[in-house]
């Protein structure tokens, strides 16, 4: 196989898998260590007992699975082969049905991506990871998973060993003094590892900029600028090199998508250790808000080597991963309708919208929309055209600069110009 090489792709830029590849590669090893001492016999949660039946009786999920494992990554360079058959995936697979992310340096907060990202790399997992019957499986999985991460029994990872989270190192990564948690309890007042995940900060924390401006935009969610994108197209190629919105894709074919063709995108990302809740960007009126349903390890197999790296791939996971759609009616009317779309990449998956942001419901700007029950990944705001006189100089997106800023949550993100 081919020597290892430095990759990076959005997962390792923001903390969820290890930035080195020999990192990642020594995880794997110690993760297939543990699985095979216990055995070929360990029996398999239900939902893998499904997922092998499928693949064992549907002969293209069966083909698409067995080479995606068999086939050799060109888009991910690795030093030695971690998986080797379909009993082998299901057993690593299982072994984290019951595991919550632990800290540590390097982390990998996202093993099930760990554990596929050899498959993702492939000409058959480009495929495969675009079927919607292996799709729907993979749902299924990472739901059986998340009940595991919202029970008690996830915070066995809240303590202060090096790979707690309770650690000095993983409190100043988090910085928790900035969240509401009670020191004194043994888990920090948390009830599993995803009520630490979407924890809340104090009242004090992350005030909203100019709440009487209604000129002023704020930032949706605790984020990396990755992209803005003037006169974005209602249809567009997203799946070729350059990666264009189209709008029509991203938006999930909803009403409003021709009010915002000629308009601006703004795309960031969300890291590891960081806030996952979201905010309106607008005081306005709720007029939709959906889920979409989408593809969960998929890879924009276009940009050949460059497929892992954050510049050429979130913008394809805008129109095709599992997502959420908000169209809110600004109470300013130069700004009119906006978008917010916050999009799931592998475990990263569950967009959950509060219950009460639904049509009619009128949002204070900075207020709670929902929330990503398992981290997040990237989210977009769609604004119509002529709308945005001025970005935040934090706001413009730095490629390449791991230590570009990070733009706080209701931190002032954009400004709207006074007339149309």
């Amino acid at each position: 196989m081919t020597s290892p090489v430095r990759v990076v792709d959005v997962r390792r830029r923001a903390g969820w898998l290890p930035d080195s590849q020999d990192d990642l590669e020594a995880w794997l090893a110690g993760h297939r260590e543990r699985v095979e001492a216990k055995g070929e016999h360990v029996v398999l949660h239900p939902v893998l007992t499904e997922f092998q039946a499928l693949i064992d009786t549907d002969p293209v999920v069966g083909m698409y699975i067995n080479r995606m494992i068999a086939q050799v990554p060109q888009t991910k360079r690795y030093r030695k082969r971690h998986l080797e058959s379909v009993p082998q995936m299901l057993r690593l697979i299982n072994e984290v049905l019951t595991m919550a992310p632990e800290f540590g340096d390097p982390m990998v907060t996202t093993p099930l991506g760990a554990i596929l990202d050899w498959t993702m790399g492939t000409p058959a997992g480009f495929a495969a990871f675009r079927d919607p019957r292996i799709n729907a499986m993979l749902k299924k999985i990472l739901t059986a998973w998340c009940e595991f991460l919202s029970s008690s029994g996830s915070l066995y990872v809240l303590n202060d060993s090096p790979s707690g989270w309770k650690c000095a190192a993983a409190q100043r990564a988090v910085g928790i003094e900035q969240y509401q948690h009670d020191p004194q309890d043994e888990h920090w007042g948390f009830a599993s590892w995803n009520d630490f995940f979407t924890r809340r900060f104090k009242d004090n924390e992350r005030p909203v900029a100019s709440p009487e401006d209604d000129h002023v935009i704020v930032n949706a969610c605790e984020s990396t600028s990755y992209n803005i994108s003037t006169d974005v197209q209602r249809r567009d190629r997203f799946w070729i090199k350059s990666q264009p919105y189209s709008l029509e894709d991203m938006l999930a074919h909803d009403e409003s998508v021709d009010q915002f063709v000629g308009g601006t995108v703004y795309q960031a990302f969300l890291s590891a250790t960081d806030y996952h809740r979201w905010h309106s960007p607008v005081a306005g009126t709720v007029v939709r808000a959906f889920l979409q349903p989408g593809t969960y390890y998929s890879e924009a197999d276009s940009q050949g080597t460059d497929a892992v790296e954050p510049t050429h791939s979130q913008g394809y996971l805008a129109h095709v991963a599992t997502r959420a759609v908000i169209i809110i009616e600004s109470d300013n009317p130069i700004i009119g309708l906006v978008a917010f779309v916050p999009v799931g990449m592998s475990e990263v998956s569950s967009c959950v919208i509060h219950s009460h942001v639904r049509p009619g419901y009128h949002l204070a700007k900075g207020e709670e929309l929902g929330y990503f029950q398992f981290g997040g990944s990237t989210h977009c705001l769609v604004f119509r055209p002529a709308v945005i006189a001025d970005f935040t100089l934090a706001a413009i997106p730095q490629p390449h600069d791991p230590d570009a800023p990070l733009m706080l949550v209701r931190s002032k993100l954009a400004t709207a110009r006074t007339t149309t």
